[in-house]
């Protein structure tokens, strides 16, 4: 026997908000049993799942584990652009000239994530 991957679990203040976020930035959904205020937010995206729960303490140190995106339908840079209009931050520009490279952002909560080039950027 082996073990699945359930969800990712993300420390959060607000999992509502959290959750909200990470659904548009996935084209997912928080779960029909998740309101504002409740303690837990499960967002249902194509190939992952998020639950965001409620922690007193604030983020403070760099991420053990964080989520690596690939556009599927736009550019990297122009992905970067849609993520920072939905409330992320820019961390670290590791984009190169030639394409190649990533951008680190954080959402709303400081938690960092990384888009890299698109599978059609990187076949060309």
């Amino acid at each position: 026997m082996t073990s699945r991957v359930r969800h990712i679990t993300l420390d959060s203040h607000d999992p509502y908000a959290q959750g909200q976020f990470w659904a548009q930035v996935l084209g997912g959904s928080v779960s029909d049993e998740d309101f504002p205020g409740d303690p837990e937010a499960l967002v249902h995206a194509e190939g992952a799942a998020l639950l965001f729960v409620t922690v007193p303490e604030t983020k403070t140190l760099k991420n053990r584990v964080h989520l690596d995106l690939q556009p599927e339908d736009r550019t990297r840079d122009e992905e970067v652009t849609r993520l920072l209009g939905l409330g992320a931050r820019l961390v670290d520009d590791r984009r190169r000239p030639d394409g190649r490279g990533f951008a680190v952002l954080a959402d709303p909560e400081g938690n960092e994530f990384c888009v890299e080039p698109s599978a059609a950027e990187r076949s060309a």
